[in-house]
């Protein structure tokens, strides 16, 4: 705010500028301020007159300009706050954890497009980011491989097609840890001993019938051989496939059965209309309807008997692949053989001989073998072992049941079991978490590893193949990212597994040194 009025700056500025001897000191005391005050207003009345001459910017242009670049500051301030940021590094583990989760070159291109408009990097671009992360993956698992061995004990395998060639891949069932997949030339056994070999603390097997699998595990057993005294192996025929093939014969079996019983409906049909159009009983057509309807019913009965009762034979034969039998006792190798023998005398026609195979191949009930053996170490004592597999089977099956009918039944059903267990040791809640842990852990299928193929095959389709380089990154990722749901909710494979990593962020990972680790954990190093 001015304390003197403008006549008054032009007063000083004209004594200054114009006046005679004295006539600042006059001029001065006049308006009532100082000499010095007087001298400066003569200079900014002549920096003022002079700019108005000098052809510059009119003041009013200069404060529309400085309201307009206020209002824009404005602006650009308010569009900050709603600004990602997206650094390079960020673009990259964006680009990253894309390419691990199965979405292509392409579609990670147009949607970093949508988010950074003209500062999207390229496709070609992300294609060499992807690559190059997709290669220190590659360094990355060697070493985290190394750190696995000692720790798995079972491993799931099973191999997939990408562009005609094998990927041998091996999975962790406990953990869900996927320790193989590996590209090979061809699928024979030498190849699988090769790819087992490094993996020398395996106790379990889990595989399909497939010649070269089979062989390659009977290779990689005869290699340990001759390294030493070799911890014992066992070899279990995969269930998922006994399974899944049992279900396809039935599906036609049914299939056949109920295309004989669509005859025999279409011939009593036709015999039906000639009885309403009153044809006589005696007549040649009359009879011969009539003969070909009670053939062809014949004939479906028999159809859908011979069905039901495969249908009955499989279920048995199911049946035997179960831990804990009917009546509540362990299932063991014995009483299983003996119903699947049973079960195997209505599996007859070639439709069934590759059930068969499978049924009768000793490697299907390995697993029974493994469980009366742990379970027995588990707890001694036979009478309360006993009873704690039957407390286990009746909580299993009110845990299925849960509020449906019969569960109330259920819940009785297991108090008494408890009961019975309490009566017969007062360590029985001890007993049953080890006899539980036991029978919870069985492992009869290789079902994970089918679980992480269809994933892979999916993400094949969208890739148009799938390099090495690109499978160690999605194996990569797919150990450290935490699961987003089921019982595994919040825990990666890795830390399933108890692998110890100063972080289990796959980003972080594949910015770290797996060598620093190793020092920084005390983990020792391990032979390759």
């Amino acid at each position: 705010m001015l304390k003197l009025p403008l006549f008054t700056w032009i007063g000083n500025a004209a004594a200054v500028l114009c006046g005679q001897r004295g006539a600042i000191s006059r001029q001065a005391r006049l308006a009532g301020c100082s000499r010095q005050i007087a001298y400066r207003h003569a200079h900014q009345v002549l920096h003022a007159v002079a700019d108005t001459h000098d052809g510059g910017p009119a003041r009013a242009d200069l404060l529309h300009e400085n309201q307009r670049l206020r209002a824009e500051n404005r602006q650009l301030w308010q569009a900050l706050e709603d600004t990602i940021d997206f650094p390079k590094a960020k673009q990259q583990q964006f680009v990253v954890a894309a390419a691990a989760g199965g979405v292509s070159d392409r579609l990670i291109a147009a949607l970093l497009a949508l988010l950074l408009g003209a500062r999207a990097p390229r496709r070609a671009t992300v294609g060499r980011w992807v690559l190059t992360w997709a290669r220190q993956a590659g360094r990355l698992l060697h070493r985290l491989d190394e750190l696995c061995r000692p720790l798995v004990a079972t491993l799931c395998l099973d191999e997939i097609f990408c562009r005609r060639r094998p990927v041998l891949v091996g999975v962790e069932p406990h953990s869900l840890v996927c320790v193989l997949a590996r590209r090979a030339a061809d699928r024979t056994g030498a190849t699988w001993a090769a790819a087992l070999q490094p993996w020398g603390a395996l106790r379990q097997v889990i595989a399909d019938a497939g010649t070269g699998l089979r062989k390659g595990v009977g290779l990689y057993q005869q290699g340990r051989a001759a390294a030493g005294p070799p911890p014992p192996l066992a070899e279990c025929l995969d269930l998922f496939h006994t399974c899944q093939e049992a279900q396809r014969v039935l599906r036609h079996v049914w299939q056949a059965a109920e295309g004989v019983w669509q005859q025999w409906d279409a011939k009593q049909h036709r015999f039906d209309r000639l009885r309403r159009r009153g044809v006589h009983c005696q007549s040649p057509p009359y009879r011969a309807a009539a003969r070909q309807a009670e053939k062809a019913h014949s004939k479906a009965k028999k159809a859908l008997a011979a069905a039901e009762r495969q249908e009955r034979a499989w279920q048995r034969a199911r049946a035997a692949f179960e831990v804990v039998r009917a009546d509540g006792t362990l299932n063991d190798r014995a009483a299983a053989a003996a119903d699947l023998a049973a079960a195997l005398a209505a599996l007859s026609g070639p439709r069934w001989s590759k059930v068969r195979n499978f049924l009768q191949d000793s490697r299907s009930l390995t697993f029974l073998d493994l469980v009366q053996a742990e379970v027995s170490a588990a707890e001694p004592r036979a009478e309360l072992r006993a009873a704690l597999v039957r407390c286990w089977q009746v909580r299993q099956r009110r845990r299925q049941a849960g509020a449906g009918v019969g569960a109330a039944a259920l819940a009785v059903a297991v108090t008494l079991q408890q009961r019975r267990c309490q009566q017969l040791a007062a360590d029985w809640s001890a007993a049953y978490a080890r006899v539980a842990a036991v029978l919870r852990r069985t492992v009869r299928a290789s079902s994970v590893v089918e679980c992480l193929n269809s994933m892979w095959r999916m993400h094949q389709a969208r890739h148009r193949g799938m390099s090495q380089a690109l499978l160690d990154l999605k194996r990569l990722y797919w150990n450290s990212h935490p699961f987003s749901e089921g019982k595994r909710k919040g825990q990666c494979p890795y830390r399933l597994l108890g692998l110890q990593l100063p972080t289990y962020d796959p980003w972080e990972l594949l910015q770290g040194d797996p060598e620093e680790w190793t020092e920084r954990l005390s983990i020792p190093k391990l032979a390759a």
